[in-house]
């Protein structure tokens, strides 16, 4: 079935479409706990529709992208009295979770320093950007997603790309570069290799911890080689590092570090971000609530 004039409500339609329902819902909001809702929410629009339409993944993409930007208005009162940084929600990107990422601009779209960029955008920018840039929609096609005319649609792609901007040559590395630089990093940091590790940093790099107010985290970021430097020194200090368990697995499309409890549990997931060889950004999530879904994926 190519899903063309297909009876709206169909289980088997929307089941074909979840997937890529997921990964746009994803990008659009940074959270996988919503994102999953928008999508049920979808779903239960869809079955309730009635007649044939005719093309049930514009019809569905449509109804989703909607219901994202009013999430996204709502989210975006809420982080104003975060307690300390938000950080996107980690995915487990090894299974294709969120579609194919095996070019530099899908794992771009899927990056948590792309999520954090894309803060910086109103949620009709965002959409614009994402269906645009992620999802390759036309801006005659953005347009009737968003009830907007194209030549609007054609504004808002530029001022988001003004607004994300380039402050860096993102992934100018390639996976198994970025991975080295993760595992140096990360043997520097549990020996107390000091020298090492300003050897791999950047001058200016910064720590971002999100704890959400449900685990201890720095509530500001740590800024510049010499207090990062001390702030790592005191995470490994810390009594639950003792016994904890290490693992690399792919977050988001990049390698970054799972730890573990002594009972395995799920603590915190680290991701670095990395320009040539150093480490410009350590993003932190011990978020309970956030670490949820990587969670369920490791089950």
């Amino acid at each position: 079935m190519d899903g063309r004039m297909a009876g709206a409500g169909s289980a088997e339609v929307f089941e074909g479409q979840r997937a890529r329902l997921f990964g746009l819902a994803y990008r659009l909001l940074g959270s996988a706990s919503e994102a999953e809702d928008m999508v049920q929410e979808t779903y239960l629009r869809w079955s309730q529709a009635t007649g044939p339409v005719a093309v049930p993944a514009a019809w569905l993409t449509r109804v989703l992208t909607n219901l994202c930007l009013t999430q996204l208005s709502s989210a975006r009162r809420q982080r104003e009295s975060y307690a300390g940084p938000w950080l996107p929600e980690p995915v487990l990107t090894g299974d294709g979770a969120l579609g194919p990422l095996e070019t530099v601009e899908q794992r771009e779209s899927v990056s948590l320093g792309m999520l954090i960029l894309l803060e910086r955008l109103t949620p009709t920018e965002r959409a614009v950007f994402v269906l645009r840039e992620a999802f390759g929609h036309s801006h005659a096609e953005i347009g009737d997603i968003l009830r907007i005319d194209e030549a609007h649609s054609r504004q808002l792609h530029r001022r988001a790309r003004t607004h994300v901007g380039e402050p860096r040559k993102r992934f100018e590395s390639d996976r198994e570069h970025h991975r080295r630089i993760l595992k140096g990093f990360l043997e520097a940091t549990m020996n107390g290799d000091v020298a090492a590790l300003e050897r791999l940093l950047a001058d200016d790099v910064v720590a971002w911890a999100d704890g959400g107010g449900m685990s201890s985290a720095a509530r500001r970021p740590v800024r510049g080689l010499p207090k990062v430097v001390r702030y790592l020194g005191g995470l490994l200090a810390r009594p639950e590092a003792v016994g904890a368990m290490v693992e690399i697995l792919d977050i988001n499309g990049e390698p970054a570090v799972l730890i573990c409890s002594s009972d395995r549990d799920l603590v915190a997931i680290m991701a670095l971000e990395v320009a040539g060889d150093r480490v410009v950004a350590i993003r932190t999530m011990v978020n309970p609530a956030k670490l949820a879904f990587a969670t369920a994926q490791l089950a």
